[in-house]
């Protein structure tokens, strides 16, 4: 799933579409974890890869949540 440009998150959600399939940690440089609020009423988790994309990982998916649990663990 592609993330929308930063400067369209004001008010809605930033995943158009989400990513369930495993994306080894090793290309993942980062982890966003956006709770669901005002703006969007999903939970996002958005990964930022080695190669600068952006994509919405699928937060139902089990290994998406072993990260959540990862980051809210710290």
């Amino acid at each position: 799933g592609e993330a929308a440009p930063r400067s369209a998150i004001e008010l809605r959600c930033q995943c158009i579409n989400t990513h369930a399939k495993f994306i080894h940690p090793k290309f993942i440089q980062n982890v966003n974890l956006t709770p669901s609020g005002p703006h969007c009423k999903n939970v996002e988790v958005i990964a930022t890869l080695r190669d600068g994309r952006e994509v919405c990982l699928e937060p139902t998916a089990p290994w998406v949540k072993l990260i959540i649990k990862a980051i809210l663990d710290k």
